[in-house]
């Protein structure tokens, strides 16, 4: 009768396991295949789509065309300042910059503040905007090579020349365009879709602002902007620049790098996605490192035992894979508690 009861017994606890086993291992390949896996990093931009993104601000000065691409990267700072910029209509020259100054923004936002207009225009066209920042911030040497594109185009149809407002000077195959006073910054006003020779398909809900947008194929001039003052600021038209040989933006004579929390820079994203993967998967290799030495110490102690063979095996059986899936669950619920709070500790031991 013992016998029986332990015969039952077994069998039993060998169901229950058999049952337990590969719900287990389940969860833990569920949580590794689900929780390693990166987010969609996004798409890259064709050349004519960066050409058609490019092309409302391709013939402004170079300076402004580096502040532009740069702000770009901070969408919601834009908008901000340009409702900052709104609250205080009467700020105007020295007294304007010596305020801005004191706010939170990136540079390039407060060096825009000095072009209202143009502030205004990626305040009211935010997705046109917000599309400009993603592609610098994961295509700058592509958007850069969009930039010079729209000149060539611009410059064949005759409409890029210098004159009294600007100064269009061309080194090996680069267009550098510059205020023809240095002092003074003009903003060329024209139809972006139109001035380039053959028509540009004009991105999608793009609206013209005023004081930018001139209707027919030339290009106009409104009024100029001094900007004599802005000398004692860091971030002041002097310290903005365009390098066409590594095709980046320039701040204070270093290439610019944005720290934006809004666009993700797809590449820095990849490199850490890498990362907690390689992380994933040493952790992988090291739980089912321990499962197999958990394992052969299971079968080493089934073979020390002078019960019938069958009842041994039994044992061995039922208890080693019982072991692997209790493992396998105890370290994913740990891996999964690390990840959720902000950090991969590795999902071992702490």
């Amino acid at each position: 009768m013992n016998i029986f009861q332990k015969s039952l017994a077994l069998l039993l606890s060998w169901s229950l396991v058999i049952g337990t086993v590969p719900a287990g291992s389940a969860y833990a390949n569920d949580f590794a295949q689900s929780d390693a896996q990166p987010a969609n990093p996004g798409t890259t931009q064709s050349p004519e789509e960066l050409q058609q993104l490019v092309a409302p601000i391709a013939l402004y000065p170079d300076a402004l065309v580096s502040q532009i691409l740069a702000s770009a990267t901070y969408p919601t700072e834009i908008v901000e300042a340009n409702r900052w910029m709104q609250r205080h209509p009467n700020l105007k020259g020295q007294e304007l910059a010596n305020e801005v100054d004191k706010q939170p923004w990136d540079p390039s936002i407060k060096a825009l503040t000095q072009f209202p207009s143009v502030l205004a225009n990626m305040d009211k066209n935010l997705s046109w905007t917000s599309s400009l920042g993603d592609a610098y911030a994961n295509q700058p040497q592509d958007v850069m090579d969009a930039v010079q594109v729209m000149r060539v185009r611009a410059q064949k149809a005759g409409n890029l020349k210098t004159d009294k407002h600007e100064k269009i000077e061309t080194q090996a195959n680069t267009i550098i365009i510059e205020p023809a006073e240095p002092e003074v910054v003009y903003v060329p006003t024209y139809d972006p879709w139109i001035v380039y020779g053959p028509p540009v398909v004009a991105w999608p809900g793009w609206y013209w602002y005023p004081g930018l947008y001139a209707p027919g194929p030339s290009i106009g001039f409104g009024l100029g902007f001094g900007l004599g003052f802005l000398a004692g600021f860091a971030w002041g038209w002097h310290s903005w620049g365009c390098d066409w040989g590594h095709r980046t933006v320039i701040y204070n004579h270093n290439t610019y790098i944005s720290h934006s929390t809004t666009i993700v820079n797809r590449n820095h994203f990849n490199r850490t996605t890498n990362s907690f993967d390689r992380a994933t998967n040493n952790f992988n290799r090291s739980s089912n490192n321990f499962n197999r030495n958990t394992n052969t110490f299971n079968h080493g102690q089934a073979g020390a035992q002078h019960a019938p063979s069958g009842e041994s095996s039994m044992h061995s059986g039922a208890f080693g894979g019982y072991n692997h899936g209790a493992v396998a669950n105890g370290f994913s619920a740990r891996g999964r508690s690390s990840f959720g709070g902000g950090g991969f500790h590795g999902g071992g031991r702490r």
